[in-house]
């Protein structure tokens, strides 16, 4: 299983993936352009020391995190899903990717998607924060396939 970010915005969110990549044993895969220098210390101290625990890894774009993705389902996180996190069956060599927090994800990549998935959360509020949602979904899926430490 691998946690995707598509062209993340802020640098915490991608500190707290860092994070859950390292505690879950996952890689995470980080679509660029970012929103920020990937140096930035907000994203260095978002991620403590757990950068070295996790496993990260870099696309220049997203056709070179196509060309480089391997087998296995691109899941994409997204609020114009129609199928919800608490029903979806996941499978050991899923994707997990999540938007950009400014934008969500562009058409491309919905079209690229094998399946769309949302989080359901009260109608009045509008989403989660990224790496919440990423924690939620991570967890859900590991559970499900029995890949929990």
């Amino acid at each position: 299983m691998r946690l995707a970010l598509f062209q993340p915005d802020i640098p915490q969110n991608v500190g707290a993936c860092i994070r859950l990549s390292a505690c879950f044993g996952v890689e995470l895969h980080v679509i660029e352009p970012t929103g920020f220098r990937f140096d930035d210390r907000a994203m260095k101290r978002a991620a403590l020391d757990y950068g070295p625990l996790s496993h990260l890894v870099r696309h220049a774009d997203w056709d070179a995190f196509q060309a480089a993705r391997g087998p296995g389902r691109l899941v994409l996180f997204t609020t114009k899903a129609a199928q919800r996190l608490d029903d979806f069956q996941f499978r050991p060599d899923d994707t997990l990717l999540f938007g950009r927090e400014s934008a969500g994800a562009p058409d491309v990549v919905h079209a690229a998607a094998d399946a769309r998935v949302f989080i359901p959360i009260r109608p009045e509020t509008r989403s989660l924060n990224l790496s919440v949602s990423a924690g939620l979904a991570l967890y859900q899926a590991l559970n499900q396939t029995g890949a929990l430490p």
